[in-house]
């Protein structure tokens, strides 16, 4: 049985590096099994069609519908005139903006293409502008734009919470603190480097009454953006709706704010974004349909119980095994998108981490932050080749940042993340959600 599961894991590592399309990889490998080992098709696609039209997972198209209209509505620069008032005048202050500003798109939209597609646009021309290598501009955009993977509301905390029938608000809680850890990272590492950019051009310091009018004059634009984050959730943490009702209030509330409000939004883009939403949410409601199958079989021939006998065969000791669930992380990161990873590992690590002794909703920080950063670490990189298209930069240019930035100010709030679970534990203990 483990030989069959052996040569599936196999192919299916073999397609995705192919670069099939995902729902075939994992099609493919669900046919594998069907082939070679007595798996019941038809009561396993009944599972899956009850698992689908649960209302949780509703959530998922929602967001990517918000995220969307977000992009395209203005929003994203008025975030961005916010927070410059504040640091965008200190040499690297345009770097910090950037980065706060991805976090604050993260509590919107809760998804890292919702950072890069809207903030790239405006703020890589306006750092190419004042003096930034297009390259490093890029790269900083782009891997600030995974916090919104982290910044709740999160879609993959809404999949890890769903497939292991744990607290969805408390996995939203859990990844506040690395990833506010990780905006502060950025922002360090960019001040720091911005020292060799010798020919930035920053504005002139403002006086402090003039300060104080441009501070009233941006908030009051930014402030339909601002709030956006504070009704959804403050909505989810006060009880006035579920992370799936909060999706679908952030989608209504993007329409009026970009057609009424910022005015980016119009009919014609609004019908290719609602077309564009649709066929990614095509996409991957069939990747999901064929991932969470493919997931039940390794559960239904107890894979998990075979990972753990071999993982304690390997040592007993906590850290290390630690360290080689998050290696293993990493790498299925580097070829799987974060939605995927959360939906075929979650359910196979955790008898594994219970083991260990580690808390379900550690687990899902740690999960988190290894696999959101995966949308910028090659091959699979999707966050990253995004950021590419957006800033017209090479692959050269946005890779040697891209691996500083990650090692620098990414990494090791991993670490942080793995080895010190109060970091993740805090404010779901705050709240009550974990005793």
């Amino acid at each position: 049985m483990m030989t069959v599961v052996f040569f599936d894991v196999v192919l299916l590592v073999v397609l995705l590096l192919l670069s099939v399309p995902l729902p075939f990889c994992f099609g493919g490998a669900l046919l594998f099994m069907a082939l070679f080992m007595d798996v019941n098709m038809k009561s396993l696609m009944v599972w899956d069609f009850n698992q689908m039209i649960n209302t949780v997972l509703l959530a998922s198209p929602l967001y990517i519908f918000a995220g969307l209209l977000m992009a395209g509505s203005g929003i994203a620069k008025r975030l961005l005139d916010f927070v410059d008032v504040f640091v965008g005048r200190i040499r690297g202050g345009l770097g910090v903006v950037c980065a706060v500003t991805c976090a604050i798109i993260g509590a919107i939209s809760g998804s890292g293409f919702t950072g890069v597609a809207a903030t790239g646009p405006i703020m890589i021309p306006r750092m190419v502008e004042q003096g930034y290598p297009r390259g490093y501009a890029t790269s900083l955009v782009t891997v600030s734009s995974i916090l919104g993977l982290l910044i709740p509301p999160s879609i993959i905390m809404i999949l890890f919470g769903w497939v292991t029938e744990t607290s969805i608000l408390a996995c939203f809680l859990s990844t506040v603190g690395p990833g506010i850890a990780i905006t502060i990272g950025l922002s360090v590492v960019n001040l720091i480097w911005a020292r060799r950019f010798p020919d930035l051009k920053l504005e002139r310091p403002l006086p402090l009454s003039e300060l104080v009018k441009e501070f009233g004059v941006r908030t009051g634009k930014a402030g339909p953006a601002l709030m956006l984050p504070i009704v959804i959730l403050g909505g989810i943490y006060g009880g006035i709706f579920t992370a799936t009702e909060a999706a679908a209030v952030a989608a209504v509330l993007a329409i009026p704010v970009g057609f009424w409000i910022y005015r980016g939004l119009h009919m014609k883009n609004f019908l290719a974004l609602v077309v564009e939403s649709a066929t990614a949410v095509g996409a991957i409601m069939v990747m999901i349909a064929f991932c969470l199958m493919l997931s039940q079989v390794y559960v239904a021939l107890k894979v998990p119980q075979a990972l753990v006998k071999v993982v304690f065969s390997i040592s007993q000791d906590k850290l290390i095994l630690l360290f080689i669930i998050n290696l293993f992380l990493f790498l299925v990161g580097m070829i799987v998108n974060d939605a995927t990873g959360m939906l075929l590992v979650a359910p196979l690590l955790l008898p594994l981490v219970k083991e260990l002794g580690i808390h379900p909703i550690h687990f899902a920080s740690i999960m988190g932050v290894n696999l959101a950063m995966g949308g910028v670490t090659p091959p699979y990189a999707s966050i990253l080749y995004l950021g590419m298209r957006i800033g017209n930069c090479e692959f050269t240019e946005i890779l040697p940042p891209t691996l500083v930035f990650l090692f620098t100010a990414y990494i090791p709030v991993v670490f942080l993340t793995t080895y010190w679970p109060e970091l993740s534990l805090f404010l779901p203990r705050l709240m009550g959600y974990v005793q």
